[in-house]
């Protein structure tokens, strides 16, 4: 545990400690003025989304969505039949956009990115706010704080792009997730590659604790170049990521890690900020999300790592 990096030193430490750790907490990074404005907004959006979701229209059937509806609901099962249907929805839609083309592979072996999946479980206890830089200006000085910007460029380059940054908020009561490494990871074969490939975040905005469901990470498991055993239940060596609301937490993503039961009468919403090579596709399509008034009120900083300028051209 450190406080945000005073001196070049300060923040060349923090580098080792990501990288030979697997993670790092940095303490009070966000002064109280701005996170609390965070705090409000980030609110706001988890009320709207539990009041209308996202649900764009839907599309044609088509042979492969009874497999599709079957991997998701295998994968996620705490997650309730209308929001299946609605995901199921929204991947005909999408498909739909595609000139009507489906996969070539099964579903397990559909890369995340492609899928559009559930963004409540638990009856909505868990839930997952996306596209949030088309939702609100504020998030776009976490996308580019020099500290954490600086720490995930000496992971995966100066040339890294946001995969993507979502508002998440554990329930009272909830269960936690299984023990993971992130996307594409968990679909690649073992060893696993020798260099990370994605890192995330987590920007604390009320205090994580023990009780309420801090992530919890095992150090140095990014060097086994495995994937965790699946399950909730306890790995040798972990610990839980705890820190004042304010702070941030940031692994390396193919350090395991999960999300603990929150056991308190509270929420414990958090913001996710997810960055990978620039040579991946990213997790979340922001240019195709957000008018161009909107990204116009980013910084170029900021609009590069939202994809723009980072993506594949039409070439004649």
């Amino acid at each position: 545990m450190t406080t945000a990096p005073t001196t070049p030193q300060d923040l060349e430490k923090l580098k080792v400690q990501l990288a030979d750790d697997g993670y790092v907490v940095i303490e009070n990074v966000i002064p109280p003025e701005e996170l609390a404005q965070i705090r409000a907004t980030t609110e706001e959006l988890f009320a709207k989304n539990l009041e209308s979701q996202y649900d764009p229209g839907d599309g044609p059937a088509h042979p492969q969505d009874e497999e599709l509806e079957a991997y998701i609901t295998d994968m996620y099962p705490t997650v309730e039949q209308s929001e299946i249907d609605r995901v199921m929805r929204i991947n005909r839609y999408n498909r739909h956009l595609n000139a009507d083309t489906p996969w070539p592979v099964p579903a397990a072996e559909v890369p995340k990115n492609f899928l559009y999946l559930p963004d409540l479980f638990e009856g909505g206890s868990l839930q997952f706010v996306g596209n949030l830089p088309a939702k609100s200006p504020i998030y776009g000085p976490l996308i580019e704080h020099p500290t954490v910007l600086s720490l995930t460029r000496s992971i995966l380059g100066d040339d890294c792009v946001l995969s993507d940054i979502s508002a998440t908020s554990l329930g009272p009561g909830t269960k936690g997730g299984a023990w993971h490494v992130d996307a594409p990871l968990g679909q690649f074969p073992e060893p696993l590659p020798e260099f990370p490939i994605t890192t995330q975040n987590a920007w604390m905005i009320e205090d994580f604790t023990v009780e309420n469901g801090a992530t919890q990470v095992v150090p140095g498991s990014h060097k086994l170049r495995k994937k965790p055993p699946w399950g909730t239940g306890t790995l040798e060596g972990e610990i839980s990521l705890t820190a004042p609301a304010g702070s941030v937490a940031i692994w390396l993503s193919n350090t395991w890690h999960r999300a603990s039961p929150n056991s308190t009468d509270r929420p414990r919403p958090a913001i996710l900020c997810y960055y990978t090579r620039s040579w991946c596709k990213p997790y979340a399509n922001y240019p195709d999300g957000m008018a161009d008034e909107q990204a116009k009120g980013f910084s170029e900083t900021a609009r590069y790592l939202l994809g723009y300028s980072a993506n594949a051209v039409v070439r004649g």
